[in-house]
């Protein structure tokens, strides 16, 4: 039977759908879940969008294989399952959430900080032999061992706690998710400098058949990059209003021209202030559009130049002529 639906898959449980929500709403894509026991949701806002709620590593195979659409999972999950074949695309890499790193760590006591320095220790401490690696990323510890010439070594298949492993002697160290690096800490584990096998954050996911084969998926990818890159983008920046003397909106675009902070995005937006005064018609309103990390030197130089009654608001979305990201999107669709 032909499936007629467009699904998008959310983690299930944890961290990672609390955040996934708050995500989608703050890009004015809410979630429509009237029963929270339910795996089946709507987004109001995309009437033809189905939600399912799974496990990201399920999330994963299912774009894969064709039986969901879109997916929100971690990059670690996608690139350990996405497989070689191509049929997961990536359509955005860095939603801004769940970050974390896929990271080599080894005892403390260790003198060794590299890889290298890993390999020693073991080969010095016992008779010559594989080095054993505890993890459950077993596609990325191997490509990335075997690019940093660590071979021979043995992976280790652990669906519990990883950290135990080299205490309890069944691994030499461990691959393992981190985040604050609170867990190794309280493990006596260490990071190695150059054991970061994977830098990791939410993105969102594609079945690349569904995007070539069926328009009301394209459609969809769209809006979803749409609304996802323009809450995004207005992250960064905040919305400046202000009051202005000047003979007119040129002389003032000029005067703010030449202060660092007040080009705004393509420049000043300026029009007439309608005065309570009659004749009192030299005022005008800027806005301009500033980085959040430059506000106070903005502001500075606006007052600087006459600028008064400073507000500052904060910014929604920033949408483009056309999201980046779905011209990458139509670039890797068409190779």
């Amino acid at each position: 039977m032909i499936r007629t639906d467009i699904r998008l898959a959310l983690p299930s449980k944890g961290r990672l759908e609390a955040d996934s929500l708050d995500f989608l709403a703050a890009c004015g894509l809410r979630i429509y879940k009237p029963n929270p026991r339910q795996y089946q949701a709507t987004i109001p806002a995309i009437p033809g969008l189905a939600v399912l709620f799974q496990r990201p590593a399920d999330i994963v195979v299912g774009v894969r294989t064709g039986s969901i659409d879109f997916g929100l999972a971690g990059l670690d999950v996608v690139e350990e399952k996405r497989g070689d074949d191509g049929d997961v695309l990536i359509l955005h890499d860095a939603l801004g959430f769940g970050a974390c790193c896929l990271t080599l760590a080894v005892p403390e006591d260790w003198s060794a900080t590299d890889l290298q320095g890993a390999r020693r220790h073991i080969q010095t401490a016992i008779s010559p032999r594989p080095v054993r690696v505890a993890t459950k990323y077993p596609t990325l510890t191997a490509r990335y061992l075997a690019d940093h010439g660590l071979a021979p070594f043995e992976l280790i298949d652990a669906e519990g706690t990883l950290e135990v492993a080299p205490a309890i002697g069944y691994a030499d160290l461990i691959s393992d998710l981190v985040s604050s690096g609170q867990t190794l800490r309280d493990n006596r584990l260490a990071p190695l400098a150059d054991g970061v096998v994977l830098q990791s954050q939410a993105c969102l996911i594609a079945n690349r058949a569904a995007l070539k084969a069926r328009p009301e998926a394209l459609s969809i990818a769209r809006e979803l990059l749409e609304f996802m890159e323009a809450h995004l983008r207005a992250e960064h920046y905040f919305m400046v209003t202000a009051n202005m003397r000047g003979d007119s909106p040129e002389s003032i675009a000029h005067l703010m021209f030449t202060q660092t902070e007040l080009g705004g995005l393509q420049g000043p937006t300026i029009s007439p202030v309608v005065p309570r005064a009659p004749g009192d018609t030299r005022w005008f309103a800027v806005n301009i559009v500033v980085r959040k990390d430059h506000i106070s030197s903005a502001v500075t130089q606006l007052r600087s130049i006459g600028g008064s009654g400073v507000i500052v608001s904060p910014v929604t979305y920033i949408f483009e002529e056309e999201p980046q990201r779905y011209k990458a999107m139509l670039d890797a669709l068409s190779c």
